[in-house]
């Protein structure tokens, strides 16, 4: 049976709705990181570990949005061909938020154990987080417009590109920086684990641009 063109396009909006609220709620966590550097600069105990568990209950929101894409998509069953690529795209992004959950973790037990860290190396960790953040924001902004064609699509992939490199760029000096330092060597192991962290989520929000270029090709 052939189904009425309305009806497939119905369903490719309620399922790019609820990909972009799981996105919204991927965004509020990536956006403490920033906010939990300036605390891990102060060296803000009490606050640190306060946004911490904030971002432990953003991460609980992501899943269980993500479980929400999966069930509104199951539910619209075979009508979206596009299923399996709505999936990609959300698991992508909610690696975004696994990965701010595991900085966030390891900035406290840096700042518990008041294990010294130079101050240039949290300036600058400071400026990757937020090119990072800038990273998901432009996503953001690309998977809003993913009704309005290819062509806008296309344009905010790009964005999210540049941002991204921006991100490595930052990475890799600092990763230098950091090897070259005299510090304890938990926070040493710590840190390095907090860029990495940092340089996938870069990379996720790539991927996951990728996987939106595919998605805006049938919208």
């Amino acid at each position: 049976m052939v189904l009425p063109a309305e009806t497939e396009e119905r369903v490719k909006r309620r399922a790019l709705n609820v990909c972009q609220d799981h996105l919204r709620k991927v965004l509020d966590v990536t956006r403490k990181i920033p906010q939990m550097i300036e605390y891990f600069m102060k060296n803000d105990k009490e606050h640190a570990r306060q946004l911490f568990n904030e971002i432990r209950a953003g991460e609980d929101e992501v899943d269980k949005a993500r479980r929400l894409v999966s069930q509104e998509l199951a539910e619209i069953g075979a009508i979206l061909m596009s299923r399996e690529d709505f999936l990609r795209f959300t698991n992508l992004t909610s690696e975004i938020a696994d990965f701010s959950e595991g900085i966030a973790f390891r900035l406290v037990e840096i700042t518990e154990h008041n294990w010294s860290v130079p101050m240039d190396i949290k300036k600058d960790l400071l400026k990757l987080s937020e090119s990072v953040f800038e990273t998901v924001s432009k996503l953001r902004e690309m998977v809003m417009v993913l009704n309005y064609g290819s062509a806008k699509t296309m344009e905010k992939a790009n964005e999210v590109e540049i941002a991204e490199r921006n991100v490595d760029a930052i990475y890799r000096e600092l990763e230098i920086k950091l090897l070259s330092s005299k510090m304890d060597f938990p926070a040493l192991i710590l840190l390095r684990d907090v860029l990495q962290l940092l340089e996938d989520s870069a990379d996720k929000a790539e991927d996951a641009a990728d996987a939106a270029r595919i998605l805006s090709f049938m919208m």
